[in-house]
Formats: structure tokens, C-alpha cells, sequence
């Protein structure tokens, strides 16, 4: 389904344990409409997965998409980097046929 590089997995366990959240938390992933592209990638925390969820475990961490997102990022691949510019997620989505500058848009 998704790949989660080890690198965006220490930096989930680490927004985890500095925001105390529940060691069960889950990182939930998405796509909502909207942004410079068409379709915009969401980063968020849930206790468990909702009805109909995709549940994916990598590197420690349970991930959830929901059925409509997972059309969209199938085979995407969620990353961490760091540069001069700043740091950040980021989506290596192969499924996208056009990005934006930023990145956390496409189509």
C-alpha cells in the first residue's frame, strides 16, 4: 500500500512523545480537495481506525487511511526532510499526475 521511510517514522514518535499523546495513537494520512492542485495531502493523530479504515504498520507506528484517500495515495511514499530551507513531511506519490511547488498539493 504506503511506504513510511524510517526517518518519518522518528519524526511521528518524536511529535508523539512531545505532545504526550497515548502510546496507541494512530498517524492517520489523507487527501481532502483543495489547494493548488486539485487534491491536498492531510497529516493527522486518531485513537483508533474509523469503520472501512486501510490500517498499515511500519516501523512501530499503525498508520489509517480512509477508503477514499487510499484511491488516491495507494502507492505513495511519506517521508521526512530536513535542508537549508527548512524541514517538513513529504509525499512521493507516484499516482500524481501534476504537483505544486510546495508539494502538499496535486492531482
Amino acid at each position: 500500500m504506503i511506504t513510511v521511510t524510517e526517518r518519518a517514522a522518528q519524526e511521528v514518535r518524536r511529535i508523539l512523545r512531545d505532545q504526550k499523546l497515548p502510546e496507541n495513537t494512530c498517524l492517520r494520512l489523507g487527501v481532502k480537495g483543495g489547494g493548488c492542485s486539485g487534491l491536498s495531502y492531510t497529516i493527522g493523530f486518531a485513537d483508533a481506525p474509523a469503520d472501512g479504515d486501510h490500517v498499515h504498520e511500519e516501523h512501530g507506528l499503525r498508520i489509517l487511511i480512509d477508503p477514499k484517500s487510499a484511491l488516491f495515495i495507494e502507492e505513495l511514499e511519506f517521508g521526512f526532510q530536513e535542508s537549508l530551507l527548512g524541514r517538513g513531511f513529504v509525499f512521493n506519490n507516484p499516482k500524481a499526475k501534476r504537483s505544486c511547488g510546495c508539494g502538499k498539493s496535486f492531482s
